[in-house]
Formats: structure tokens, C-alpha cells, sequence
């Protein structure tokens, strides 16, 4: 199943980025109302991330990723739970039958969707009163080390922007008519990471590889110089998780 977004080189690099902040994990969870036993579909679970913090807290987890290099990664990270069950598939075509799950979450993958159809497929799948949930990690681009790096990629890259990964999703849950009372959840979280860590999790970076282009190996380059200008062993790297969660219409 293939989507615009081409993962398949960026997979092995995607096991370094940042898990999100328990907080606003637990926060979603709370507010939905899923517990222990809950069937819950994580689409575009990627390599597990957000997979594994949901099925550490014994939710029943149907994983759908399209790429299968992803999705390989994605089941090796999860293989000691006997309660997370991978599938081929999309945000707008999950393969996953009606009315079936009591929440459908989105680990940094609603902005490579068409959001609308997404949303259609979410409602279909959810059970009455379901909730839907999108999130994302910010990483705090006024830390003076991450300013440095947005900097550089500016000089490289005119009108650079991250696209609807860091826009308010509240008014495209409502534009679709399917969700109603949306809230927003986050928590801040310190990821530490080597600088070789944090310069292969670059090198994951879909929104900025497209963006650039044939300048991509040179903004990585670039970014390794300054990683060793700074001449730290571990990298202090501040996010925030961000939430969004609605709940299905009836």
C-alpha cells in the first residue's frame, strides 16, 4: 500500500526519535476513558513508538503502517507484547472493520494523510461515542542549540516550514462534521540523546528531506559540524507532547 510520503530509507533512523511525554499520554487515555482491555487502532504507528507506550498500559493494539520497512521495525519493538497486532494500511483505508475500536490515535502521521478522508475512516471504525486522537513532538525551537539548527536549515532552505504538523488541529476535526468536543492535551519531556543519536534522528526527518532535497546530505553535514562545535557527549533535547482528542458524533 503506498502513500506520497516514501519512509522506506528513513525507517532505521526513526528508532531514534523521541517517545512522547507520558503525561499527555495518560491525560488522552483518561479522557477517553480507555483502560486496561480497551481495543484501541494506532495508524501510521511507524516503528512502534507510540505503539509500545499504549501497549505497555494493556490496551489491545491494532497497529496500521503502509510502509514495510516500518512496519518491520515496528513489530520487532513490540514482539514481548502478545497484545499488539500489525496491519497493511492507511489513514484513509485502514482495512480495519466498522464500529470496531474505542479510540483511534495518530502518532505523528495525521499531517501525512488527507485529514478529511482520515477522519471519515476514524468514525467508521470507532465505536458510538469513540474518540479520535492526533500528536505530535515539538521540539523547542527557542532551546539556543535547536535556534542554531533552524538557522542553518533556513540559509539552506528559503520559506522552510513544517507544515501542518505544528498547526492547531481543532478546526479540521470540526470541518469534518464527524467530532465533536475536541481538547487538547500536552507535557513537556527532556529527550537525551548522543550526538550521534541525535544526528541519525535527523537524518529520519521526512518534513525537512523533502523540503531540501539534493541539500539534505549537506544540511545533515552541517548539522554534525555544529554537534561537534558543541562537544557534548549526551544532547539535552526539550519537546512537547501535543494532543488532540474529539470524540465521535451521534
Amino acid at each position: 500500500m503506498k502513500t506520497e510520503w516514501k519512509y522506506t530509507d528513513l525507517a532505521e533512523a526513526y528508532l531514534k526519535r523521541p517517545d512522547y511525554a507520558e503525561g499527555a499520554i495518560d491525560a488522552m487515555l483518561a479522557h477517553a476513558g480507555a483502560t486496561a482491555g480497551a481495543p484501541v487502532c494506532d495508524v501510521g504507528a511507524g516503528v512502534g513508538h507510540l505503539t509500545r507506550v499504549l501497549a505497555a498500559r494493556k490496551l489491545l493494539i491494532t497497529a496500521v503502517e503502509p510502509n514495510d520497512a516500518m512496519r518491520n521495525l515496528g513489530i520487532k519493538a513490540t514482539r514481548h507484547f502478545d497484545h499488539v497486532r500489525w496491519f497493511e494500511g492507511t489513514g484513509e483505508i485502514t482495512g480495519q472493520p466498522e464500529h470496531t475500536f474505542d479510540l483511534v490515535t495518530f502518532g505523528s502521521s495525521f499531517n501525512v494523510c488527507d485529514r478529511q478522508r482520515a477522519l471519515t475512516e476514524t468514525a467508521r471504525i470507532l465505536k458510538s461515542h469513540g474518540f479520535f486522537a492526533c500528536m505530535w513532538n515539538h521540539r523547542h525551537l527557542d532551546d539556543p542549540f535547536q535556534t542554531k539548527i533552524e538557522h542553518m536549515i533556513a540559509d539552506h532552505i528559503p520559506g522552510y516550514n513544517y507544515g501542518t504538523r505544528r498547526e492547531d488541529q481543532t478546526e479540521v476535526i470540526a470541518a469534518s462534521g464527524l467530532f465533536e468536543d475536541t481538547r487538547t492535551f500536552e507535557a513537556n519531556i527532556i529527550h537525551q540523546q548522543s550526538a550521534e543519536d541525535c544526528l541519525e534522528a535527523w537524518r529520519s526527518h521526512a518534513t525537512l528531506h523533502r523540503q531540501a532535497g539534493e541539500r539534505f546530505t549537506d544540511i545533515i553535514a552541517q548539522i554534525q559540524r555544529l554537534l561537534n562545535e558543541l562537544g557534548q557527549p549526551i544532547i539535552n533535547i526539550p519537546y512537547t507532547t501535543r494532543i488532540w482528542v474529539a470524540r465521535k458524533k451521534e
